[in-house]
């Protein structure tokens, strides 16, 4: 039994659980956050309202709002666990095991099945993934113009680089992507009453769920038959001392694959051209010398996005955090949204810096051995879209967006653009 079980503790009274906490704007949310670094940099909840599964023996959970702390907790995966969930929700254990692949893991599976994904990224595989998202990039800004001022950004541009740079690393066919898409889409969107229009949301998440794993099954029969020059080739041909991945592995990771592989490129770009939009200043900035000032500059847009807002441990023991006490079976939700915005590490967080260095922002995460696999791809995205919207579109400004609600993703669901 947790102490938290055997002696109930008073909730905090900055409310980090609700609905209407997430359906407020991230600048209402930093207010929160901002008082409770100041004050209780760890604090402890009540469960997520509205959880996916209900689980009445949930006491709450402690939250960890400065990024020094979430980088404490995220480099200690021997202390901090990532195998019971790394959702701020309570998640089934289906959905647990059929989605999050490596990243819901500890070693030592964490780390073979790491290595073995690893070992499909080689400098080959990004140097081609490389080439075509500079050509998609320009091909997809050229599509804007054509869809004409007014368009809505996120449909026309955002959403599109993930997805066709998805299908070139995976060879996924014409027909299934936007199906691919649509789906990746539900399974960060569960939490968005728009988005659902009135289905349970289990129902969505599992109905997205097996459609991509079909997917995966699919192309792994088809690329073990007849390899080809693309990463689900070298992902189900990948041994490690002579292993490869199982098919159920194959399609966890495609999940993994297809979700993360969208949301962070995609969000970051709408919200850095919304950014861009809201400080012409940084924008003439950056146009003065674009080739050298992108690489800062995204950085920043990936920190002021932070385009991933939570992510969970469950303590393995007794431990504390900035000298709070923590008992072992108690889950510790990082606010990957405060950190990025943290006083103590940021000068004024409140303004975009394209110059900003260094930038130890968490963004990717806090470091360890869940740090993104994907963050050079990510910037790689960031890089030439940016560049082909400044280049070709030189006067693009965006209108207000509509932002999803949820606690996992900081989502943009539409913004229209002008041009």
């Amino acid at each position: 039994m947790t102490a938290t079980a055997a002696t109930p503790r008073p909730y905090d009274p900055v409310d980090l659980s609700s609905r209407a906490f997430w359906a407020t704007t991230a600048r209402e949310r930093e207010d929160s956050f901002a008082a409770l670094r100041g004050e209780r940099p760890v604090s402890w909840h009540p469960p997520v309202e509205d959880s996916l599964m209900a689980d009445p023996d949930d006491p709450g959970f402690w939250a960890v709002t400065r990024r020094d702390d979430i980088v404490a907790i995220s480099r200690d995966n021997e202390t901090f666990l990532s195998g019971q969930g790394v959702l701020f929700e309570n998640v089934p254990v289906e959905l647990l095991e059929a989605s999050q692949s490596f990243l819901a893991m500890d070693p030592p599976r964490h780390t073979f099945l790491r290595k073995l994904v690893s070992a499909a990224f080689t400098p080959r595989q990004v140097r081609r993934i490389e080439d075509s998202i500079k050509a998609n990039a320009a091909t997809i800004v050229a599509e804007l113009r054509a869809a004409g001022s007014g368009a809505d950004f996120v449909k026309h541009c955002a959403k599109e680089l993930p997805i066709r740079t998805l299908s070139d690393m995976v060879g996924i066919p014409e027909a299934e992507r936007q199906q691919i898409a649509h789906s990746a889409d539900a399974m960060v969107s569960w939490a968005d009453p728009v988005f659902l229009g009135g289905r349970p949301p289990l129902e969505v998440l599992f109905e997205a769920q097996m459609y991509v794993h079909q997917v995966a099954n699919r192309l792994a029969a088809e690329r073990r038959e007849n390899p080809g020059d693309d990463l689900f080739s070298a992902l189900v041909n990948a041994e490690v001392d002579g292993d490869r991945l199982s098919d159920n592995d194959v399609a966890a990771f495609f999940v993994l694959l297809a979700v993360a592989g969208n949301d962070t490129t995609r969000q970051t770009t709408s919200h850095a051209l919304k950014a861009l939009t809201d400080f012409p200043d940084q924008r003439a900035w950056l146009m003065e010398d674009f080739d050298n000032r992108i690489g800062t500059a995204v950085e920043e847009f990936v920190r002021w996005s932070s385009p991933v807002m939570t992510f969970r441990r469950t303590a393995a023991k007794d431990t504390e955090i900035a000298g709070q006490p923590i008992a072992a079976g108690e889950k510790v939700v990082m606010f990957y949204s405060s950190g990025n915005f943290d006083t103590a590490v940021f000068d004024h967080p409140e303004r975009l810096d394209l110059g900003r260095h260094p930038n130890p922002h968490v963004g990717f995460g806090g470091g360890g051995v869940h740090f993104c696999l994907g963050a050079n791809l990510a910037r790689a995205q960031l890089r030439a879209i940016i560049g082909e919207l400044l280049h070709q579109l030189p006067d693009i400004s965006a209108g207000e967006p509509e932002y999803l609600v949820g606690n996992f993703i900081h989502g943009i669901r539409s913004m229209p653009c002008t041009f």
